[in-house]
């Protein structure tokens, strides 16, 4: 059976990993063809490479690695390769791939708008403005691929303004993107998270909506939503592809 490593960023918050467990179980469902096993990069466990140690130990000789991140930044572009550097170097017989993040896929665009709907909001309701909050990085392009989530989630609806604001230092932050829905005519706010799962940044987000608009309706995080398993299984498939075009170029 092939191999699937679901590999999560990890949370000091124990409603991530429980909300990762039910994304993974939803990955299960979808593909029971697959080992489907779940890892994180810090701070939860199991950590990466001991999952990976337990793969090798189990006798598998290939795996896909397919990170639970909604951006190409740190975490995707340096902290995930360099775990599988590490872990070809104990286990040389082992062939990892890593597959693309989830990132600004269209299905987890329309995941969230049905968060949005399913908080009560109608989507025919020309007073509702859109506070989309990410985490924000220090990478900027992937900033600026999250900032244009915010427009598309009014795709098909009547509101009035959608803003991506940040829970870290980049701009605009919370306070910001308030002050811009409400210059755009926005008479009803609500906070709709691009996060996979619930944590810290979430609740500072909210509490910070929560002093300037206590009237604010706030939604679920994507979490377990049926797209993220589809999206995941569509990234392994994509990585294993990339595995047959490699071997076939290496044989011819």
């Amino acid at each position: 059976m092939s191999v699937l490593v679901a590999v999560a960023h990890g949370s000091r918050d124990p409603r991530s990993a429980e909300t990762v467990a039910a994304v993974v179980e939803q990955v299960r469902l979808r593909r029971p063809d697959l080992d489907v096993r779940t890892a994180f990069l810090d701070l939860s466990e199991p950590g990466l490479g001991d999952v990976l140690d337990e793969v090798a130990a189990a006798g598998h000789t290939s795996a896909v690695v397919v990170p639970l991140l909604l951006g190409s930044a740190f975490h995707a572009r340096v902290d995930l390769p360099g775990l599988l550097d590490d872990a070809r170097g104990r286990h040389p017989n082992l062939a990892l791939a890593q597959a693309a993040v989830l990132g600004d896929d269209r299905r987890l665009v329309d995941a969230l708008r049905s968060r949005i709907v399913d908080a009560g909001v109608d989507p025919d309701d020309p007073e509702v403005g859109i506070a989309v909050a990410a985490v924000g990085s220090s990478f900027a392009p992937a900033n600026q691929r999250t900032r244009a989530i915010a427009d598309r989630i009014l795709l098909g609806t009547r509101w009035t303004a959608a803003i991506t604001c940040f829970a870290t230092a980049q701009d605009p932050g919370p306070a910001e993107a308030l002050a811009r829905l409400s210059a755009a005519g926005a008479e009803k706010v609500v906070v709709a998270p691009w996060f996979l799962a619930p944590g810290l940044l979430t609740d500072r987000v909210f509490a910070a909506v929560a002093e300037l608009r206590p009237d604010a309706v706030t939604t679920d995080v994507i979490g377990d939503h049926s797209a993220v398993a589809e999206v995941v299984s569509a990234r392994y498939d994509d990585a294993v592809g990339g595995f047959a075009a490699r071997a076939r170029k290496y044989i011819a």
